[in-house]
């Protein structure tokens, strides 16, 4: 059985005609219950606490979320109005990411139903992020000596700028973001690598850069770990997107990244990242894709 992690928090309470799809976390829940991929239930995460998440952000800037304190001007950047709800989602998310981590570390493959929030900067959160799970995660395993190298591949279409940024300084710890160039966030930091793609790239010309860069770190890493951000944003229907990929497009991302990682026998774990449409139904359906890839290999 392919661990999933979920938890109830992963949904917070939004504002009427909010523009950020805070639903699709349920309904996805939903959708691999009804495909069969959580035949046992789902595994539901401790969040995280504090001091966990510390280890990747500013400590005033925890206290400042936890206490819903958290300077005007960091909430617009955040674009999400960071309450009670919001900092309850926060801490579950990055809770979950790391419960999937230590799952795919005692059983290869894991993924949780939300995680992904690449834009939260070491000083303050960015794009729809409060805080940086997978840093947070990676962080922690790290220092706790779990693992000694971890590759973070986030393909979701916007620059992993806030991972870069909280793992500055941890060289073990290497990220590779593969996204649209001309897309949010105008203001990159620079990862470990970054591939910028020209708008409106169709499923050919994106899969085809793809398998030039996973095998080779992969091979050339050696990691101990490797969390994947599948963001479904690259989807050609996908409002913030300006990629083209369908949805067997998708797939085959997904499948490719999976196969990759498992065939050398490296864990890895999942997040779903950024996607973005009114069709919440659909929405979802495509952040399921990556844990249909992850089945195959149970």
């Amino acid at each position: 059985m392919l661990p999933v992690v979920f938890h109830p928090a992963y949904e917070a309470a939004l504002p009427d005609g909010h523009r950020f799809p805070m639903r699709k976390y349920g309904r996805l829940a939903e959708i691999l219950a009804e495909r069969g991929l959580v035949p046992r239930g789902f595994v539901r995460p401790e969040p995280a606490d504090a001091g966990t998440v510390a280890l990747a952000h500013d400590p005033l800037y925890v206290e400042q979320v936890l206490t819903a304190t958290v300077p005007r001007a960091v909430e617009k950047a955040i674009g999400l109005p960071v309450d009670a709800g919001v900092a309850r989602r926060s801490l579950a998310s990055a809770g979950g990411t790391l419960l999937a981590a230590r799952l795919a570390l005692a059983g290869g493959l894991a993924g949780s139903t939300a995680g992904g929030s690449h834009h939260g900067r070491r000083a303050g959160g960015g794009g729809f992020c409060v805080f940086n799970d997978v840093a947070v995660a990676a962080l922690k395993l790290h220092r706790e000596g779990a693992i000694r190298r971890a590759l973070i591949i986030d393909l979701d279409v916007h620059q992993g700028d806030g991972t870069a940024d909280c793992l500055s300084a941890e060289p073990d710890l290497f990220t590779f973001s593969m996204h649209g160039e001309k897309n949010y966030p105008t203001d990159k930091v620079p990862g470990d690598l970054d591939i910028g793609l020209p708008d409106g790239l169709e499923d050919e010309g994106y899969l085809a850069e793809l398998r030039r860069h996973v095998p080779r770190l992969l091979d050339a890493l050696r990691p101990d770990l490797v969390f994947y951000n599948a963001g479904v944003d690259p989807h050609r229907d996908d409002r913030l997107g300006r990629l083209a990929l369908s949805d067997a497009g998708l797939l085959a991302r997904d499948r490719h990244v999976v196969g990759e990682v498992r065939r050398r026998g490296i864990p890895l774990a999942a997040v779903i990242g950024g996607g973005y449409a009114a069709d919440i139904d659909a929405l979802a359906a495509r952040h399921a894709l990556v844990f249909e890839a992850m089945a195959e290999w149970i």
